[in-house]
């Protein structure tokens, strides 16, 4: 029997970055997330984000990539979204997104950093936490 345990923390934006991730339709974006990765059978163990992004911590599956996880969750919801016109504007998700493998023993630190992204984003653009994410990466990988 097989047995996988591969952690992501994945964060995608809207497309330009347009705020239209307003509160509580964000917030009904997350829980329709959170139901449909749950009928595919990903393993989404939190989501949360700000007015222009999401943030998840994914275990995926012995068969799934991230790349087909990712199209899965920001396909579907766009679509969902934009058939009950849930945001004044279509929701559109900008292509790329960051993705980074987390540690088991990072997972209640990854689980709170994503669960309060609105507070965190009073001190902080999208940009500048991009720019942090990636002098972090920079900065672990010089000290393996």
């Amino acid at each position: 029997m097989s047995f996988v345990r591969i952690l992501v923390h994945v964060v995608w934006s809207t497309k330009y970055r347009e705020p239209v991730l307003s509160n509580e339709k964000r917030q009904l974006l997350f829980d329709h997330i959170y139901q449909n990765a749950k009928s595919k059978n990903i393993r989404l163990l939190s989501i949360g984000g700000f007015v222009d992004h999401v943030h998840c911590l994914i275990s995926l599956n012995k068969d799934d990539s991230i790349a087909r996880t990712i199209q899965l969750l920001k396909g579907e919801s766009s679509n969902w979204a934009n058939k009950r016109n849930i945001f004044p504007s279509r929701l559109m998700w900008a292509e790329d997104y960051f993705a980074v493998s987390v540690s088991v023993g990072a997972v209640n630190s990854i689980k709170n950093y994503i669960a309060n992204q609105e507070a965190h984003h009073s001190n902080m653009s999208f940009d500048d936490e991009f720019e942090s994410f990636k002098i972090r990466l920079a900065l672990d990988s010089l000290n393996e």
